[in-house]
């Protein structure tokens, strides 16, 4: 017999984060998130997208087992837009169709509690937050961005009459695909017409300054993505003190135009994922030496942001920024490049990443279905 419990203390919440620990045990694949870091994303007086948004948080139990969870999102935001959809993510199930079947529903009965049209998921509260059921490339290893998941999902999620909302992409190349040359003479002539210029940081204090206007910059260059949800001011606040500070200054950069206005930006992040393995959930006694040693010694990153300023679109300024990391990456002697999940429709990211031959190693989906 299948029961569903609904996470209303501390201690439930703990169980709620670490389920994932138990059904991936075995897998050289799964990346874990940080336990605390973890918690503090459904708490309601630290998190401020719940300023914005509402969640609920189940668990299901077979024979007074742990065998399944769910977060079910309202983002205020989303209806706002007209997009009368209910979200659920943190989806992880044993294979059992039937626990798959009474998480679900639980999300239909809350959808349908607040009058919306159909579910979406897997996604986070927001376009930064953990995207889409793994479909292809189950074995790599995962990243500190991404969720893992088994190749049952999909199957439970077609079977329950699931169809296919967002397709996404994940992709990789060698540094040495880089063409410095190339972009070296593009980025120069692109300074030059545009009157640009790349700002680059040794210290976090530095570019915190200019923080703000990265993310201003990236609420519109993505706007137009049917996915999309604009970052507030609180949380911009939120994610500067989050994750800003743990991300090495040298890898992110920023272009302005004459009047120091930002017009591009990327964040590149060192590869956590063995770390993360290696700490286990905790950052303490050891983890967080594990997470210091991979910040310094990366030979591994991912491309985790990288907007333009729409009015930009196909000018060449990626180049500028190209041409900056290029320097950066070559003096902590990065082997691999990765892209952290993009739209398959995405066309503006297509043409920043043409010039180096990625290859496309994993795919990934959002899956939809109408409330009941």
């Amino acid at each position: 017999m299948i029961t569903i419990k609904e996470v209303l203390n501390k201690k439930d919440l703990k169980t709620f984060v670490k389920f994932p620990f138990t059904l991936y045990k075995d897998s050289p694949y799964w990346v874990p998130p940080i336990i605390s870091e973890e918690m503090e994303t459904f708490n309601k007086t630290k998190n401020p997208i719940f300023e914005d948004a509402d969640a609920r948080l189940f668990l299901a139990f077979k024979n007074n087992v742990l065998v399944g969870r769910v977060a079910v999102i309202i983002n205020h935001l989303d209806l706002n837009k007209g997009i009368n959809k209910v979200r659920f993510g943190w989806l992880d199930m044993i294979n059992d169709i039937e626990v798959t079947k009474a998480l679900l529903n639980q999300v239909n009965t809350i959808g349908k509690e607040h009058q919306l049209e159909y579910m979406e998921g897997p996604i986070g509260f927001s376009n930064l937050d953990k995207v889409g059921v793994l479909t292809e490339g189950y074995d790599h290893i995962g990243s500190m961005v991404t969720w893992y998941n088994y190749p049952y999902y999909v199957e439970h999620l077609k079977t329950l009459q699931f169809s296919v909302e967002k397709e996404y992409q994940e992709n990789k190349f060698p540094f040495k695909n880089v063409n410095p040359d190339f972009f070296l003479r593009i980025q120069n002539l692109v300074k030059k017409r545009y009157k640009l210029k790349p700002l680059n940081f040794s210290k976090t204090e530095e570019l915190m300054p200019y923080v703000d206007q990265m993310f201003d910059l990236f609420n519109k260059s993505y706007a137009d993505l049917s996915s999309f949800v604009e970052i507030t001011d609180l949380q911009k606040e939120y994610f500067k003190k989050k994750f800003i500070s743990f991300i090495n200054p040298e890898f992110i950069k920023f272009v302005m135009d004459s009047d120091n206005n930002m017009v591009a930006f990327a964040v590149v992040m060192p590869s956590f994922a063995e770390a993360l393995q290696k700490a286990k959930g905790k950052l303490f006694p050891f983890g967080f030496l594990h997470l210091l040693k991979a910040k310094k010694r990366c030979e591994t990153v991912s491309f985790y942001l990288i907007g333009v300023a729409p009015e930009y679109h196909n000018k060449g300024v990626t180049a500028i920024i190209f041409n900056e990391f290029y320097e950066t990456l070559k003096q902590y002697n990065v082997i691999n490049c990765i892209r952290t999940p993009e739209l398959e429709n995405n066309l503006a990211s297509v043409q920043i990443w043409k010039h180096v031959n990625s290859v496309t190693y994993k795919r990934r989906k959002t899956f939809t279905k109408q409330l009941e």
